[in-house]
């Protein structure tokens, strides 16, 4: 967010760090659908892990490959029904609800599903709908402009076309995660914040989740090492997730539960202003 706000967004230092969340996600995921599956079952032989790994691989590699050929085909045979905002959105959120129970179906967290569908989505895969109104009427003032200025406005028009179908999601995110988060907070035994013994396994974890992300930064290449390295720290929403879907499997206690919630609000709220002050610096 803090990339994107700041407009370096297409920086190679962003890239490397969005890269590297979408394969700690990934490897998280995966570690989620074998606790979930071992406790399911309540086996845990080096056989079950084993298996249920290549299943979770499989249907991520699946779900990926699988998708980029029928996201497009799913999207223009939608847009032939109707090629309104509508419809777009039932495709989304349509495709991300089927990932979910086909993950679920197989044994794996329903959230592999959902993130492998958000891999798969593409604005591409949406360019057989019409426009949004805004965009409609700036193409129909535009066509008597002069070249240069027609390009540069076509530029801003694509991206904007390309971040459509994010910003007909995002409403849904803004109603969707406030109840999440109240239901995680809700979670969280109060007491347990002010059990010192805890406090301090929680400071140290984050410590080290500093320290461990910043390192890594270090060996990133010809980059601005630092920038990656804290660009790498937060651990948000998708740890939260972790952290309840475990609680619900009885493998998290309160206690556990409360440190990493405490790791995870330390590491988003210290890190945007840190990374913000290293951005600005930044020629």
């Amino acid at each position: 967010r803090v990339f994107r706000d700041l407009g370096k967004l297409q920086t190679s230092e962003a890239q490397i760090v969005l890269g590297a969340a979408v394969i700690d996600d990934v490897l998280g995921l995966i570690i989620l659908a074998v606790v979930s599956a071992i406790v399911t079952t309540g086996t845990a032989s080096v056989m079950d892990v084993t298996l249920i790994t290549f299943k979770a691989v499989v249907f991520l590699a699946g779900a990926i490959g699988i998708g980029y050929l029928l996201a497009p085909k799913l999207g223009q045979y939608f847009s032939m029904i109707h090629t309104g905002v509508g419809m777009k959105f039932t495709l989304a959120v349509g495709f991300g609800l089927v990932t979910a129970f086909l993950a679920e179906r197989i044994g794996l967290a329903p959230i592999v599903g959902a993130f492998a569908a958000g891999l798969v989505l593409d604005p591409v895969h949406f360019r057989d709908f019409e426009d949004p109104r805004f965009i409609s009427d700036i193409n129909e003032n535009i066509k008597d402009a002069e070249p240069t200025l027609k390009a540069r406005l076509a530029s801003v028009i694509d991206h904007h076309t390309d971040r459509h179908i994010q910003d007909l999601l995002e409403p849904l995110g803004y109603f969707l995660a406030p109840i999440f988060f109240v239901l995680t907070g809700m979670d969280v035994k109060i007491e347990t914040l002010f059990n010192l013994p805890i406090l301090v396994v929680a400071l140290g974890i984050t410590v080290v989740a500093f320290v461990g992300k910043i390192a890594a930064g270090l060996v990133a290449g010809r980059v601005d090492k630092w920038v990656v390295g804290v660009g790498m720290i937060p651990r948000g929403e998708v740890g939260l997730i972790f952290a309840a879907s475990g609680k619900a499997l009885g493998v998290v206690n309160d206690q556990i539960f409360s440190m990493i919630v405490i790791v995870v609000i330390l590491s988003t709220l210290l890190t945007p202003p840190i990374l913000a002050y290293m951005l600005k610096r930044k020629p």
